[in-house]
């Protein structure tokens, strides 16, 4: 009964919405007292092809999911572990002040940074872009990976050093296995994330950095609901492909997830 349920429930919030905007991007919008469209059309997937910078700001946009990604890593690990596994004077306030990205507009985050952007060179570029979509990531990635080091503990890291195990062969046989659902959890919502940027895209990249949210979000201001609807669908499907395919790095480099990592265990 509940695994119906929990299956009903997820067709209708994610698999039905994602059904009937296909159904929107080929159909259009049928309204009442008009006939009901009953051949396909490509009309909106031809006005999205015939976008110039389509294709630029798909490439833009992943490359600096990426960037934003890796750097989300490796801070998420190392402020996560320090947190959970390590006391110190003053931790509390540290991690409350690593949290108020969060509690702060978005406006007065964004146009601080760009003065300070501006003098540095890294307005009107990617990698400003990049680094200002660390501000609304990085609380989340430090919140994960300390709740995922606290689900580990200290005594699985303290028998490994005790047994001769260096760091990174802890990391790397340990703590990476066990950290894996926070990995995931870090890894889609980051690119979702980042992906969605408009305002901080807009003001840091000065107009110069098309990213996908750039090219999007001027149509919704367009009453073409089929345009729309095929613009949705390419949103969504780029945090999803790019998820797949880290996920299957992720199982190439977990040691226990392919065969030369169970031979060698």
């Amino acid at each position: 009964m509940r695994k119906s349920l929990f299956y009903i429930i997820s067709f209708l919030l994610f698999v039905f919405p994602l059904l009937f905007l296909i159904y929107k991007s080929f159909f259009g919008v049928w309204r009442w007292g008009s006939p009901v469209p009953v051949e396909p059309g490509l009309r909106a997937w031809q006005v999205l092809i015939n976008e110039g910078e389509l294709m630029s700001s798909i490439g833009v946009s992943i490359l600096i999911a990426i960037v934003v990604l890796a750097i989300n890593l490796l801070i998420g690990l190392t402020s996560g572990r320090v947190f959970s596994l390590s006391s110190f004077r003053g931790k509390s306030i540290v991690e409350a002040l690593l949290m108020l990205p969060l509690f702060l507009p978005v406006l007065v985050v964004a146009i601080g940074l760009h003065i300070t952007f501006i003098r540095y060179g890294l307005a009107d570029h990617w990698t400003g872009v990049a680094l200002v979509h660390l501000v609304p990531t990085i609380p989340y990635s430090i919140k994960m990976f300390k709740t995922g080091y606290e689900r580990i503990g200290t005594k699985l890291i303290e028998q490994s050093a005790m047994l001769g195990g260096r760091a990174f062969q802890r990391f790397y046989h340990i703590e990476m296995p066990l950290l894996l659902p926070s990995i995931r959890s870090v890894l889609f919502l980051t690119i979702v994330i980042s992906l969605s940027q408009y305002v901080l895209t807009a003001i840091i990249g000065g107009g110069n950095v098309v990213t996908l949210s750039m090219v999007y979000y001027p149509f919704t201001d367009t009453a073409d609901e089929a345009v729309m609807a095929a613009f949705s669908i390419v949103f969504a499907l780029i945090p999803i492909l790019l998820y797949i395919i880290l996920e299957g790095c992720l199982k190439f480099l977990l040691p226990y997830q392919h065969p030369r990592g169970r031979k060698n265990l």
